[in-house]
């Protein structure tokens, strides 16, 4: 357990200690898609969902969502993002979506969780949007895919 920096040596959780740290400048990327059918993506690209805009709407809550990761993490510190992107990719397969997220931040810790988080919240965003026109869409594939410091 002594590798896991979120563990005390009695085993409870805890925040880590990052006071000492330098500020670096830190970026976060993120994927992850969200499998969907050719029905559900018609009506997405023609704007015929009933709740709206469907990836307009996830946009927004991805990077909302990256905004208030330390909210919803209980260990995660709270970051003043720099910068924030989610953008959206519809494979020529036409069966899913795929989503990335870019997050910067000048700090003392990483901001993948903030990356991670914006995907992820996207997905879900979509499920909730198209849940009426499409109950067999599946998220998958959450990962990191880089993060840097310099």
């Amino acid at each position: 357990m002594s590798d896991l920096t979120h563990i005390n040596a009695e085993g409870e959780a805890q925040m880590v200690d990052v006071s000492v740290k330098p500020i670096q400048s830190r970026e976060a990327m993120a994927r992850g898609e969200i499998h969907l059918s050719k029905v559900t993506l018609d009506a997405i690209e023609r704007g015929e969902t009933v709740k709206g805009n469907v990836l307009v709407t996830a946009r927004l809550a991805g990077i909302m969502a990256a905004k208030k990761t330390a909210e919803l993490i209980p260990l995660c510190h709270p970051l003043s993002v720099t910068h924030i992107e989610v953008d959206f990719k519809i494979l020529d397969s036409r069966d899913r979506i795929i989503i990335t997220s870019l997050v910067r931040v000048a700090a003392k810790t990483g901001v993948e969780m903030e990356a991670l988080t914006a995907v992820s919240i996207a997905a879900l965003t979509i499920y909730d949007m198209c849940k009426a026109i499409d109950k067999g869409m599946v998220i998958s594939g959450v990962k990191v895919t880089s993060k840097t410091k310099r």
